[in-house]
């Protein structure tokens, strides 16, 4: 969740830490803050609030050196306030964390008894405490923070600097991501990519209980006290432009205007046209070696997997079941060695799926990971992994990342499909060329944009949304809802079309529009039975139905048309227009599109 950044070198770090804070503020703004190392002395500023709060007290009070670390906050111990800001500091040690300390309870009544006086309501200060406790025992520093995370249970990103030692830095990862760079003269470290494109493109990948040490340009790194370890860089191929508006009134709308793009990358060079076949870097289904196909994974990603149920069902044939990161490992899953586990998560940080993937591989089962960071968290613990290419997204509401992992669901689904000879001759040809079409088609509705922005304004102060869909296209229905409630906080929910009459239907009145997704299908007519039973309730319909569809015209209230193509590539389709229909609604309400109350980039705590 949070965001953390640190800087050792020879220039004045604040203007790092605060373009880092700002390239990762997404990740969490409750609250921000920095601490610099000043003679020989930890300095920290920190406020309440977005990050424009801490740039006016710095100004008010300004700090200069050339060691730092900064900090943006999503709160889960501690309300969102001044005190409970990051960094803390204890006696000489400053803190800074992303992650949860489960036992935080029990430590502080030991420390308490110890004399220890507290004055936050986090969990993080805990880590300060134990530090200066160590260091007071007599421990040298780097003993000092092996002693406290040996004591500490649950998950930690962490940097640290220590009054007297003007020169070091340090940091350590359990669960929660850590990323160091060096450029000439410096280094760095940072919780997510964004925030050192700009210093650099090589950067290291800490692993879970890493420990390391920043001393200017030079990084050591253990794995376990007196167990040194080298952690090779990764080039990442993101540039920094990527991580920026573009001109664009929000990054939201920037990456729902990039997905042409974006699918485009992704299918790439894996879809081969003309032989009508699908090859990956990392894995090659083989049917004799699986029973069953599970897909875990978090909100918008969880809708993602809903689909890929669709697909690989379809074209291969082969039993899928879909689980919410969140509850899979709860429900004592019955998975073995024979079943391949799919996580799919844009950062590849998400804890949920994190423990998903660990329980599915201490049972045998061969995982596979479809992420869009390089080097994060579920591309090391999988046993394959393919990337999609969607380059950095830095909205908090996800859109990109949903049409680019669909994308690879496609992908994946063909090429088991063609492993289990399910898919071949004209169906399969069919669909591949349907999959080269797609990103001309994204563009194409993209260029009809305005037209759901007129639709936005006659619906934007509606008090409530049903959004439906049968077949591949209600998981779109549920996107489409997540979409709206995450960004202009309005009441919506997804339900599938022919549930109507057991519940929902009961809502419907002049009062709730309802977004159909009503594109062309083989159960299109079913599709057209529920529009009617919500017109014949006075009910408001906004439906999306395929370009061509002369009858759902007159019966909708309001009609957006999306380009034809295969049934099962839909989706990629029918979620623009939803997309926008959200986007357009928050923009006319006032909201903050990029970072929602509440809600953070990547969940990085259960």
């Amino acid at each position: 969740m949070c965001g953390i950044v640190g800087y050792n070198g020879s220039s004045n770090c604040f203007p790092f830490l605060i373009s880092g804070l700002k390239s990762l503020e997404y990740r969490g703004y409750d609250s921000a803050g920095v601490a610099i190392l000043r003679d020989d002395v930890v300095h920290l500023v920190k406020t309440q609030g977005k990050l424009d709060n801490l740039r006016e007290a710095f100004r008010q009070a300004p700090l200069e050196g050339v060691v730092g670390i900064g900090h943006t906050r999503w709160a889960t111990h501690g309300e969102p306030n001044d005190i409970n800001a990051h960094p803390h500091k204890f006696g000489r040690v400053t803190v800074v964390h992303n992650g949860i300390i489960e036992n935080y309870r029990e430590l502080k009544e030991t420390l308490r008894d110890r004399g220890h006086h507290f004055t936050s309501g986090t969990d993080t200060e805990i880590i300060a405490h134990l530090v200066e406790d160590a260091l007071e025992a007599g421990s040298a520093p780097l003993e000092a923070i092996w002693s406290t995370i040996g004591q500490i249970r649950g998950t930690w990103g962490i940097a640290i600097l220590i009054d007297g030692y003007p020169s070091t830095l340090w940091c350590a990862k359990n669960g929660s991501p850590l990323i160091l760079g060096q450029s000439p003269g410096e280094s760095m470290v940072a919780s997510d990519i964004p925030a050192l494109l700009a210093y650099t493109r090589e950067m290291i990948f800490l692993e879970d209980g890493d420990v390391a040490q920043l001393d200017g340009p030079d990084i050591r790194i253990w794995s376990a006290p007196q167990t040194p370890v080298t952690r090779p860089p990764q080039t990442i191929q993101w540039n920094p432009i990527m991580a920026e508006k573009g001109g664009y009134k929000h990054f939201m709308l920037k990456e729902i205007f990039e997905q042409p793009r974006s699918v485009a990358d992704t299918i790439g060079e894996r879809l081969h046209a003309d032989t009508h076949t699908v090859t990956f870097d990392d894995f090659s289904f083989v049917p004799d070696r699986f029973d069953r196909i599970f897909l875990v994974a978090c909100g918008t990603s969880y809708y993602a997997a809903l689909i890929g149920k669709y697909l690989i069902e379809a074209m291969a044939r082969m039993p899928v079941e879909v689980d919410m990161g969140s509850e899979f490992r709860y429900r004592d899953p019955l998975i073995t060695e024979r079943d391949l586990l799919i996580t799919i998560s844009q950062s590849g940080e998400t804890a949920d799926t994190l423990a998903a993937l660990s329980l599915a591989k201490s049972r045998g089962a061969t995982a596979l990971g479809i992420v869009n960071v390089l080097g994060s968290a579920i591309a090391r613990k999988s046993d394959h992994t393919i990337y999609t290419h969607a380059g950095p997204e830095i909205g908090v509401a996800s859109t990109k990342a949903f049409s680019a992992q669909v994308s690879v669901l496609i992908l994946l689904a063909i090429h088991m499909g063609i492993a289990t000879q399910r898919l071949s001759g004209q169906d399969l040809a069919d669909v591949v060329d349907a999959l080269v079409r797609l990103p001309k088609q994204i563009n194409e509705l993209l260029a009809q944009s305005a037209q759901i922005n007129v639709i936005a304004r006659r619906y934007a102060h509606s008090p409530a949304f049903l959004f439906i869909g049968r077949g591949i296209n209600y998981p779109v229905a549920l996107e489409g809802a997540l979409k709206l409630k995450e960004i202009s906080y309005v009441h919506a929910e997804g339900y599938p079309a022919g549930e109507m009459k057991h519940g929902p239907i009961a809502l419907i009145d002049e009062e709730l529009p309802v977004l159909a997704v009503a594109t062309e299908s083989n159960i299109t007519e079913k599709m057209i039975s529920n529009i009617e039973e919500v017109k014949s309730r006075r009910g408001k319909v906004i439906a999306i139905a395929t370009q061509g569809d002369v009858h759902m015209g007159s019966i909708a209230d309001d009609l957006f048309l999306v380009p034809r193509t295969h049934p099962l590539l839909q989706p990629v389709l029918t979620v623009i227009p939803l997309q926008l229909f959200a986007y357009y609604t928050a923009d006319i309400k006032g909201t903050d599109i990029d970072q929602p109350r509440n809600l953070a980039k990547s969940v990085t705590v259960e």
